[in-house]
């Protein structure tokens, strides 16, 4: 391929549809090329869902759990640091296990060292001792996954594959044992009901086994820090290497429409009538908006249209969350689940939810507090409960459940008793009406035993000069998708235009 003509391609404009990790990063890696970019966000910050806020002077993270990426050497870590979220001096938070679960006055901890994990779930569960050890040797095999970043896959030859072969030599042995059985089903292997609720507490149940392993083994392996400074600095951080490099970004801009002429991307509509020429598109947004505003939805592929006829096979999954400030003496950084008297949220009703500590990072920490969030998972006739109620039911609603579940966090740690001060609650409707996500959810479709991962091409056939990007994009979407697939669409217009893809 010839070389990239940074001059040349001065000249053309690209369009940006949304200023979230996707769209950041394809305004970064455009401006690499040489194009000239404008990003355009209907919010007044960057971020999309990579974002926090503030209330009552305490800042409320609502992203990152773990990063997958940051471990040095891995392609993913490579595209954090062009895009400026990573750089070499990045401080972490000093986290050292995935989360904890109770049950029955008793305690398992999925620990970073997979060793201590060990001796400590055969302690607990002797019984469980060949199963427990199945589960560490397929979590060892499990960081082997790790996410090709370079290029997207259609452009990878032969020497790529063996090359993954050799990086990955045991993971298909995971595949082959989880990659079909739900999280539901493997903790049944498990006699301990502790270890049952262990496997099925972080996600939900309908998961894929391997699914987890992999999350796991991303924090085991050094490959899943928390950057110090919370979600929205990340963000924050991308936006100000975008605009160094010369890129533009328009924010409380909404759009009407992509518009085609003659099945060609010509530009985007605002809202206020205003055509805005370019000579590429890259629409980095929910795909459920994509498809029923800015696109006709017939260009909608059929994976796609199968996902959401199936709400079953491929569900979606937001959640019911709160914030409290307490004390900054309770444990710091630690995500505990706990069984809690049965609540109803939305359509279903939940015994178990997670209470996370944020003192780990001074920046959720004021006079001696720091922040605690609490998540009941919310699934797609959740959705359809909060979106029935009017607008004074809705308030209600959410009144009734932060005293029910204050109570709860109480009986389940009662020296916080009179210590809690709420700030904030959402639902999936604030994802929604923030993100336009698709029945509130905060990453893709589920991927669930019955279903195919949904992977979608960056371009739609019959439309030319229109590449997507975004998680929604590959199943089970979430950060890395987002940010990759932001850089594959630049380099998917670089091939069209016989240039060189190595940035």
């Amino acid at each position: 391929m010839k070389t990239i003509d940074v001059k040349a391609n001065a000249n053309e404009k690209v369009i940006v549809i949304g200023g979230g990790i996707a769209g950041l990063t394809a305004g970064v890696y455009a401006r690499m090329a040489g194009f000239d970019v404008t990003i355009y966000e209907k919010n007044a910050i960057p971020g999309g869902e990579c974002i926090g806020w503030n209330r009552k002077g305490y800042h409320i993270d609502n992203c990152i759990h773990w990063l997958t990426g940051t471990k040095k050497g891995t392609e993913l870590y490579d595209v954090w640091k062009a895009t400026g979220a990573l750089t070499d001096d990045t401080e972490y938070a000093e986290i050292d296990s995935f989360y904890s679960t109770t049950y029955e006055g008793k305690t398992a901890t999925l620990w970073n060292d997979l060793k201590r994990t060990e001796r400590e779930l055969i302690a607990l569960s002797p019984e469980d001792e060949e199963e427990i050890k199945k589960f560490i040797q397929y979590t060892e095999y499990s960081k082997q996954c790790q996410i090709p970043a370079k290029k997207p896959m259609e452009m990878w030859g032969m020497k790529d594959y063996i090359e993954m072969g050799k990086n990955m030599a045991d993971f298909p042995k995971v595949m082959k044992e989880f990659g079909s059985l739900s999280l539901e089903d493997y903790s049944k292997r498990f006699k301990s009901p502790l270890l049952q609720r262990l496997m099925c507490d972080y996600l939900p149940k309908q998961y894929t086994t391997y699914s987890f392993l992999v999350s796991y083994a991303t924090m085991a392996d050094g490959n899943g820090g928390i950057p110090m400074g919370a979600s929205l600095q990340m963000s924050l951080r991308m936006e100000k290497r975008f605009k160094e490099l010369g890129g533009k970004i328009c924010y409380n801009t909404s759009i009407d429409e992509i518009v085609l002429e003659k099945k060609n991307a010509t530009g985007i509509r605002l809202t206020d009538g205003t055509f805005v020429k370019a000579d590429y598109v890259i629409p980095t947004v929910d795909v459920h908006l994509l498809f029923n505003k800015f696109l006709p939805k017939s260009y909608m592929p059929k994976e796609l249209a199968v996902a959401y006829d199936s709400p079953k096979v491929y569900p979606t999954c937001s959640g019911f969350q709160i914030a409290f400030a307490v004390s900054e003496e309770y444990s710091k950084g630690e995500t505990l689940f706990i069984d809690v008297d049965p609540i109803k949220v939305g359509s279903n009703t939940f015994e178990r939810m997670y209470v996370k500590a944020y003192g780990y990072d001074p920046i959720f920490v004021k006079d001696g507090k720091q922040v605690i969030q609490t998540c009941i998972s919310q699934f797609d006739e959740d959705y359809e409960y909060w979106k029935s109620l009017s607008k004074d039911e809705y308030e209600k609603v959410k009144a009734e459940l932060i005293a029910e579940v204050e109570k709860r966090i109480v009986k389940a740690f009662p020296e916080l008793e009179g210590d809690l001060e709420f700030l904030d609650a959402w639902t999936p409707i604030t994802y929604e009406r923030y993100m336009n996500a698709y029945h509130g959810s905060y990453m893709s479709f589920i991927v669930t035993a019955g279903g195919k991962q949904i992977k979608m091409k960056g371009k739609l056939k019959g439309i030319k000069n229109l590449y997507v990007a975004g998680q929604w994009t590959n199943s089970p979407g979430g950060l890395p998708v987002a940010a990759t697939s932001g850089k594959f669409a630049i380099q998917r217009i670089l091939k069209d235009k016989k240039q060189s893809i190595d940035l």
